[in-house]
């Protein structure tokens, strides 16, 4: 509903002359420096301010590194419903906002993976996303363990890590045995990759595989879903 300032009714109906306003208050300069402990956001970036105290700048770090982990899973969930409800046109709606299809597919799958409730505010996005390819029993499992100890992601991968290396066991002779054959080159393109997130290799290799798998089953069943027609 469109909004008439500056004008009010008269006594005899007409308008009246327009209430007295506070002056205008002057728009802050792009460059000017923040209030003393005010962390300005911007869309390019942060402005500190000048003499800013120790820990003020470690609570502006958590609240920025909340809200990162938080969109992960905002990503996901709003991923998810647009594949849900939109089969035929949610593509269109991530390609009209500008955000990278691979990467909300990744974030939709560890969501997919994770029920609202049982996903742990106390435990990173990416703790989860550690554990997303086990079953359910294991992801409570080690979720409890992570937040009972409150370890990192680091200090998660490596307790998973010694456990399988632990459940390791020799192989029977009658056991079948699978190798892949993999370039040496492709190999140390996937090091770098893992190395550059800070992940476990093998435990991206296979969050990896997981999410692609899951992703191509997702649009296998779009494709075969029938189509309603209208009589």
């Amino acid at each position: 509903m469109a909004r008439q300032a500056g004008l009010t009714a008269g006594p005899h109906g007409g308008p009246a002359a327009a209430p007295p306003q506070p002056p205008a208050r002057q728009p802050r300069m792009a460059g000017a420096a923040p209030r003393r402990g005010q962390v300005l956001t911007t869309k390019v970036g942060l402005q500190m301010p000048t003499g800013m105290a120790y820990d003020e700048w470690e609570r502006a770090g958590r609240q920025l590194a909340g809200v990162l982990d938080s969109s992960s899973w905002w990503l996901g969930d709003w991923l998810r419903y647009g594949k849900d409800h939109y089969t035929d046109r949610y593509q269109r709606g991530i390609q009209a906002v500008g955000l990278s299809y691979q990467t909300l597919r990744n974030y939709a799958w560890v969501s997919r993976r994770f029920d609202f409730t049982r996903r742990r505010p106390a435990l990173s996005f990416q703790h989860h996303a550690e554990l997303a390819s086990m079953p359910v029993e294991d992801q409570d499992r080690w979720l409890d363990r992570a937040e009972q100890g409150q370890w990192t992601t680091k200090q998660l991968r490596g307790a998973i890590r010694a456990a399988r290396q632990g459940e390791q066991l020799p192989r029977t002779p009658t056991e079948p045995s699978r190798r892949l054959e993999v370039p040496g080159s492709r190999v140390q393109w996937w090091h770098k990759a893992a190395e550059q997130l800070g992940v476990d290799f093998e435990q991206w290799v296979m969050t990896t595989l997981d999410s692609a798998a899951a992703s191509a089953l997702d649009d296998l069943a779009e494709q075969t879903r029938p189509v309603a027609v209208s009589a």
